[in-house]
């Protein structure tokens, strides 16, 4: 795991290990995310990742780079510069979500039935 000194959020480390999901199955997976599985070892139980919101995935990015746009030297394995699901919903339609473009940094909505990235976290809010 990653702890944020600043959000103090702890992020799975590996970015990629549950892969490309729709957003329902992203919910779902992160949630379910336990010690044992995507090499944690922290006690973690089920119920104790979530897929984050919006501002929670958007704190990760650094605009100044891009593929991916993270701060350099980042903590993290297995980050795609591809799109990762958040858990905000678009409020003027329940069928769209937001993400967070990790090539460049920004953040965009698409149709829950599309796959995108799932990085899981715990803690905050």
């Amino acid at each position: 795991t990653v702890t944020d000194n600043l959000t103090g959020l702890i992020w799975l480390k590996n970015a990629n290990c549950l892969g490309s999901r729709t957003w329902t199955d992203a919910l779902s997976d992160a949630n379910g995310l336990a010690s044992g599985s995507c090499g944690l070892t922290d006690g973690s139980s089920a119920g104790d990742w979530r897929l984050p919101n919006v501002n929670e995935l958007s704190s990760l990015v650094d605009r100044a780079q891009t593929g991916p746009a993270l701060p350099a030297g980042h903590p993290f394995t297995g980050v795609q510069s591809n799109d990762y699901w958040s858990s905000t919903t678009y409020a003027p339609s329940a069928s769209y979500a937001w993400y967070v473009s990790l090539h460049y940094g920004y953040v965009n909505l698409d149709v829950k039935t599309d796959t995108h990235y799932v990085w899981p976290v715990r803690g905050g809010q």
